[in-house]
């Protein structure tokens, strides 16, 4: 199969998916490898994520997805008559780190790096789909255990946890976590179907 006809039938599979698409899925699909898929996707990526394209590509992990460029979310709201999702607030960041640089983790231990309650905010974060149950750690009352999703990695912009800045100090320190270095809002992205 021609790269050229393989490039147009990898945009395609990621345009009609909407969603995150598995690599290996796609590779499957196409009868190709999986590295070959690799190639093309950093060929797309090169040919999409520039300042003036509308599309950008957004590779996540072992899996691949068309969004909004970023810069141009305002008219699509306007023109979509999409309502404007409420920013983040600094305790839902906090909260954020600390479970991004230390997952997966129970609530508790997100409280006590805090210093304050978290039920509320890791309850809102679960509802937005940044943060998600993975599991029951093995002590009395068997508390759950949370880790970020792949929601969290497309809104931050991230292809994997690996590639989160370093904590300040990078002394390991849990209370150093607490300040991820990101703003106040994360980054706002539109899904393209």
């Amino acid at each position: 199969m021609k790269n050229n006809e393989l490039m147009g039938k990898i945009e395609a599979i990621l345009f009609a998916g909407g969603e995150p698409v598995a690599l290996d899925r796609i590779a499957q699909v196409l009868g190709v490898r999986t590295y070959a898929v690799e190639e093309i996707l950093a060929a797309l990526k090169k040919k999409y994520n520039t300042r003036n394209s509308g599309i950008h590509l957004l590779v996540l992990g072992d899996a691949a997805q068309f969004c909004t460029n970023p810069a141009f979310i305002e008219p699509v709201r306007a023109a979509l008559d999409l309502k404007r999702n409420t920013p983040l607030s600094q305790a839902a960041m906090e909260v954020l780190a600390v479970v991004a640089y230390n997952q997966p983790v129970t609530k508790a231990f997100v409280e006590q790096v805090r210093g304050v309650d978290c039920s509320g905010v890791v309850g809102s974060l679960v509802q937005k789909g940044l943060l998600e149950e993975r599991g029951r750690l093995e002590l009395p009352g068997r508390p759950l255990l949370y880790g970020t999703t792949e929601n969290f990695l497309r809104c931050f912009q991230l292809s994997s946890i690996d590639q989160l800045p370093p904590p300040p100090g990078g002394d390991g320190e849990e209370d150093q976590v607490e300040d991820s270095g990101e703003s106040d809002q994360a980054p706002e992205q539109i899904m393209l179907g």
